[in-house]
């Protein structure tokens, strides 16, 4: 039963780059709270982790940078969007008002 999952663990993690990826940065955030005293205190840990680190941004640059590209595409929507909703609100305040100023309900200041 134990293999038949570990092999089918495995077979997802082989097949995306990127979730090998997380998959592996989520082990070092697990990993460090173990170890955090004395590794994280050794520089060449340090050194090898940056080594580690640099090789993986350089290999998986064209998928990291088409992410952020997509991130800061939907960021950029969000901002127009609300701004566009908050513009709106803002026009229906000034009619009701503008009504309401016809209609004599509420003095002119």
């Amino acid at each position: 039963m134990h293999e038949h999952m570990a092999e089918k663990v495995c077979e997802m993690m082989c097949s995306s780059p990127m979730l090998r990826g997380t998959t592996m940065a989520a082990g070092l955030a697990a990993g460090s709270g173990l170890v955090r005293g004395t590794l994280f205190r050794n520089p060449l840990f340090l050194l090898v982790g940056g080594i580690a680190a640099g090789y993986l941004l350089h290999k998986y640059e064209k998928e990291i940078a088409i992410a952020l590209a997509k991130a800061s595409d939907a960021g950029k929507d969000f901002v127009l969007k609300q701004k566009e909703d908050l513009n709106d609100l803002i026009a229906e305040a000034r009619q009701a008002e503008a009504e309401g100023r016809a209609a004599g309900k509420t003095p002119q200041p």
